[in-house]
């Protein structure tokens, strides 16, 4: 008797790979980021514009992608994309860069904020087991990210079908939270003149600055300044919103791939903008624009000076005094964790591609008895949880997410070269509003690329040098393949 040989299985419909979409989007950031770009931009039409902006640009890339996802609708998604447009070079190091930062270092920053958060509840994670100096501490908290990184690696190689079941779970757990933390701060806010104190001077832009001595620097911005304020801040609305295209890793497993991939990258996409604007419309019916560092109340701190930048727990505050802080802390725990399970879910699946491919090590191109890439999972989290302890992985999401925007540029780009190279192909869906969308998308991320090399030149720096470091490691990889 011969073997059966393991094959991904397409148990995935819409509902599912649209919730691995909102749920992979979903995580801390928009209980935090609102309070940087406040202080960046100190205007609140513009940062409304800017969460505007954001969702408008993911939801054109994602409408772009569609195009690509329904012509190869295989397990790898974008690296696939990729190397069908540029060849193997070019989609190696989109691999390399998931890897060695986007993907894994995104688990880790999320696995140490669902371990922040948890430690409001139990005060002792916040021990520390051993430091290094004064610039390095291991605490309670890195081992609780690192086991949250196991289980959810060990649950995802028992199937798919147990994967996809917690993924649901936890993303309809985390919008329905998020709609009520809405709905209350909407409620709550609209009773009294916050909302309409913010908007009186609300073109008004400053950039604000608190220095080291504790005094605070206020710097008034116009005409061309306020665009390139926008642009170096749209970060991190970007990063808040980023991991949307990695229901594509998974298109091996997804039922009827043509349709449903652009169906749910659009569906996600919109579901998850909408919410993030009335958030953000809700801290700004709930408390003030402009505020004071180590004030006696949470609304004189204002949005700038929430807590720690914990604008979602300074907004609950309001609406339910101090057990407010505990809702929050409950609901990032439920959104992180959730976000995790699918970013873990997902990953592998590229990994398993490339090594399909031989641009990754072998054993990570094998499925187990349940028909998922469990070695692949396993050396993702091996690295997440290596990032865990390093304490570095803040430092690295910074890097990769400039590089992580020049792949979506490259990728929708390889629409245009598809459509030359490859015009008969099938296309079972077309990009929406092509030309002009995608090329506006390209044109408008590029703005903010080289905005950022101007205003961060470090960070983006270190992002196209671990970009670069692919190039000799590709050339292992396809040495070690011919031998």
């Amino acid at each position: 008797m011969y073997e059966t040989p393991h094959e991904p299985k397409r148990s995935l419909g819409l509902i599912n790979a649209t919730s691995l979409v909102a749920g992979s989007m979903i995580g801390s950031g928009i209980f935090i980021v609102t309070s940087a770009m406040a202080r960046d931009i100190g205007s609140a039409a513009w940062l409304l514009v800017i969460w505007l902006v954001t969702g408008l640009l993911t939801m054109s890339a994602a409408l772009s992608y569609g195009e690509l996802a329904g012509m190869m609708p295989k397990a790898g998604g974008q690296f696939v994309y990729i190397q069908r447009a540029y060849g193997k070079l070019v989609s190696f190091l989109y691999g390399w860069t998931v890897f060695t930062v986007i993907q894994t270092g995104t688990i880790a920053a999320v696995a140490v904020t669902f371990a922040n958060y948890t430690a409001v509840f139990f005060p002792g994670l916040e021990n520390r087991i051993f430091t290094i100096g004064e610039a390095y501490a291991f605490t309670n908290k890195q081992v609780l990210a690192m086991l949250s990184i196991l289980l959810l690696t060990y649950i995802n190689t028992n199937g798919i079908k147990t994967g996809k079941t917690i993924q649901l779970i936890f993303t309809a757990a985390k919008l329905f939270a998020l709609f009520i933390i809405i709905i209350l701060g909407l409620y709550v806010g609209l009773k009294t003149d916050v909302l309409s104190n913010n908007f009186a001077n609300m073109w008004d832009a400053s950039k604000t600055v608190l220095n080291p001595d504790g005094t605070v620097t206020v710097t008034k911005l116009v005409g061309t300044a306020i665009l390139a304020a926008a642009g170096a801040t749209i970060i991190n609305s970007l990063f808040s919103s980023d991991a949307w295209n990695n229901v594509t890793f998974i298109a091996g497993e997804i039922r009827e791939p043509k349709k449903n991939i652009p169906r749910s990258l659009f569906l996600g996409t919109l579901i998850v903008t909408v919410i993030y604007i009335l958030a953000n419309i809700a801290y700004l019916a709930l408390l003030p624009m402009h505020g004071t560092p180590d004030s006696a109340t949470v609304a004189e701190n204002g949005i700038m000076f929430a807590s720690q930048d914990r604008v979602g727990a300074a907004a609950s505050n309001i609406i339910m005094g101090n057990v407010g802080v505990f809702v929050m802390a409950a609901l990032i725990m439920v959104s992180t964790f959730g976000c995790n399970s699918g970013l873990i879910l997902l990953g592998g699946r590229l990994f398993y591609a490339m090594a399909k491919d031989g641009l990754f090590f072998k054993e990570a191109g094998e499925l187990n008895k349940n028909d998922v890439p469990a070695k692949a999972l396993w050396l993702q989290c091996l690295w997440a949880c290596i990032l865990c302890i390093s304490g570095k992985y803040g430092d690295l999401l910074t890097y990769a997410t400039f590089a992580s925007l020049l792949f979506y540029m490259l990728t929708i780009g390889g629409i245009f070269i598809l459509r030359k190279k490859e015009p008969d192909a099938e296309r079972p869906y077309k990009a929406f509003g092509y030309p002009i969308i995608p090329a506006l998308y390209i044109i408008v991320t590029a703005a903010i690329c080289i905005t950022l090399l101007i205003y961060d030149t470090v960070n983006t720096g270190l992002g196209l040098a671990i970009v670069a470091i692919g190039i000799p490691v590709y050339y292992l990889f396809m040495n070690k393949k011919t031998e």
